[in-house]
């Protein structure tokens, strides 16, 4: 696979997910994105409004995360986070699953909650998050069927705040069983060019991360992979 670092930031959400971030550091973050021309800027949703503010006239989009990072809460509570995210201009929602409801077999319940999910964002692109370091190979692919019946248009690793993070395994068994339409996103522990170009060549059409500087760096320091 060959990459330009121009190439490689296409597909980075530029991600800044910590409960201590301060509106000074949304504004750093929305500036490296502009700079390295990152795909999104992915915030909590509190930060969505300041976010878009500071990418006005930009091309760079804006991603909220709903249901995060455990997923647990009500369903109507992620709809109505959904909502709200959009009101406050965020372009993608990227939302975690119900990892107990899926586990359970009630499958019945988490596509219905994917689908209020879908609705709520109006047309935008929604991704689910998965979690896939706390599933099983076949509730993975359980997950993934269900996403793609609920209108979604993503399906995403990992929060970055279990277990563990994205694996090409993973990304693989995601995008075999997806198709080879469907977007997958690649999140959590990826920090390097090498990892990043993995994650790709398994699959993954976007790759959420904090360390995007680093990795398009990394890539601009010897060429293209």
């Amino acid at each position: 696979m060959s990459l330009t670092a121009a190439q490689l930031a296409a597909f980075i959400d530029h991600t800044l997910l910590k409960p201590d971030v301060s509106l000074a550091q949304i504004e750093q973050l929305c500036a490296e994105a502009c700079e390295h021309q990152f795909f999104s800027v992915c915030v909590n949703g509190s930060w969505v409004a300041a976010a878009r503010s500071f990418l006005e006239d930009t091309d760079v989009k804006v991603a909220s995360v709903v249901g995060f990072p455990l997923g647990a809460m009500s369903g109507d509570v992620k709809r109505y986070e959904t909502e709200v995210a959009i009101d406050d201009g965020a372009h993608e929602i990227d939302v975690v699953l119900n990892l107990a409801r899926l586990k359970a077999g009630d499958d019945k319940y988490v596509f219905r909650e994917l689908c209020d999910v879908v609705e709520a964002a109006d047309e935008r692109t929604v991704k689910v998050i998965l979690e896939t370091c706390l599933l099983t190979d076949a509730e993975k692919i359980r997950a993934c069927k269900l996403v793609v019946e609920s209108g979604a248009h993503f399906v995403k690793t990992s929060t970055g705040f279990s277990t563990a993070g994205a694996t090409v395994a993973d990304v693989k068994l995601m995008r075999e069983t997806v198709g080879p339409q469907f977007g997958v996103k690649a999140s959590g522990g990826v920090r390097d060019a090498q990892t990043a170009l993995a994650m790709i060549a398994a699959g993954a059409t976007r790759l959420g991360t904090s360390s995007g500087i680093a990795i398009v760096q990394g890539l601009a320091g010897g060429g293209s992979y």
